[in-house]
């Protein structure tokens, strides 16, 4: 989207691929491993080649959720014609995106969301609060899962209908 919108850079740093291992955070891999929450490399944008930037970053912020959410009605779509033995597959990449698409669409920096919606939690403030929420407080169950679950759920209950 970023491309399209007239910021090059992240054709320029090579990162307009498929290849899982470009957009590898080393760090958030790690974490991945260590504490089952981790994180990929955020895609460069300079808002700066951007003919309209704080609208053409919206832009950019909500591609991301809205491919998940794509891919998600593509593969239930798929779901419903392919052999059953295709659900091993389909349904953890179903959830997969939806859970991921709720999630960056939450308005905490360095999430999406945090450029759908600027102006709601400024600088670090966000981030603090993204910290907060993700923590295992709660009988080892983090204050984020009560946020994202039940429209996660409820997501899911719309493309079962389709």
């Amino acid at each position: 989207m970023s491309d399209r919108l007239g910021d090059p850079t992240a054709r320029s740093q090579g990162r307009l691929s498929l290849n899982p291992l470009v957009h590898l955070d080393p760090i958030g891999t790690l974490m991945l491993l260590i504490a089952h929450f981790g994180w990929g490399k955020p895609v460069p944008v300079d808002p700066y080649n951007l003919r309209h930037p704080k609208r053409d970053y919206a832009l950019i912020s909500i591609a991301g959720p809205i491919s998940n959410i794509l891919l998600a009605i593509i593969v239930t779509l798929l779901l419903k014609i392919l052999p059953a033995s295709f659900a091993i597959f389909a349904i953890p990449l179903i959830y997969i995106n939806i859970l991921l698409a709720v999630f960056n669409l939450l308005p905490f920096h360095p999430l999406d969301g945090s450029h759908i919606f600027p102006d709601l939690f400024p600088g670090n403030t966000g981030m603090i609060i993204l910290i907060f929420l993700i923590l295992p407080i709660f009988n080892g169950t983090s204050l984020i899962s009560y946020l994202i679950f039940p429209i996660v759920n409820f997501c899911l209950k719309l493309l079962a209908i389709l």
